[in-house]
């Protein structure tokens, strides 16, 4: 994303994670965990929404750590239709908490990785649940998306031409959730990225003190 990314592993249930470390510029306040989008239709930890979810929590003092599925990139194992790689974000989301001891959690995911999310965040309800939990186009049409905490920030487009915005607000509906709609905007926020963080980052302001 940067001079300053750190490209390195972590070990996971298939083998070694491919991550993307970014640190603020002074010490970080919390870490947000990244998940991409689906990884049979190109997702990577490089995606463009991605890597504006990291620049967000960057910008507020969080450090971020990307990171690809199994069998995308240099990650190892192959792909498991939604089961292992919930497993894998499990996996960094521990390697997170490790090296950030201490620190707040926040998990963030674009598309199919916002169902990722969602489903991690179940699992970790009542051990230790994320601080915050920000989803963009999640993937409510093709998954299941369990219910997420109140407080969560979900956003979508609703030109969103592969996940109907009516999908995410039915979604939405049945949790009370409220959902942030950029009008005209597609699947990908295509022109819409810079809009799309400073959303992101009013949405998070004062989170390290929650």
């Amino acid at each position: 994303m940067n001079s300053r990314t750190v490209r390195e592993s972590v070990a996971g249930p298939a083998g070694h994670i491919e991550c993307a470390l970014d640190r603020p510029a002074g010490s970080p306040v919390g870490v947000v965990v990244v998940c991409h989008p689906h990884p049979q239709g190109g997702g990577t930890l490089d995606n463009k929404v991605v890597q504006t979810l990291a620049r967000a929590f960057l910008q507020i003092g969080w450090a971020s750590l990307r990171f690809n599925f199994r069998g995308v990139g240099g990650s190892e194992g192959t792909w498991d239709d939604g089961r292992g790689e919930v497993d894998d974000a499990l996996a960094v989301v521990r390697s997170a908490r490790e090296r950030f001891a201490g620190l707040p959690l926040a998990l963030a995911g674009f598309s199919f990785g916002g169902f990722i999310v969602a489903a991690a965040a179940e699992r970790l309800a009542e051990a230790d649940p994320p601080r915050r939990i920000v989803l963009v186009a999640p993937s409510t049409q093709k998954q299941q998306l369990p219910a997420v905490p109140a407080g969560s920030v979900v956003i979508h487009g609703d030109a969103d031409e592969l996940v109907p915005l009516e999908a995410t607000l039915g979604w939405a509906r049945s949790q009370s959730l409220p959902v942030i709609v950029f009008p005209g905007v597609g699947h990908f926020f295509h022109g819409q990225l810079g809009l799309l963080k400073n959303v992101v980052m009013r949405e998070l302001r004062g989170l390290d003190a929650v």
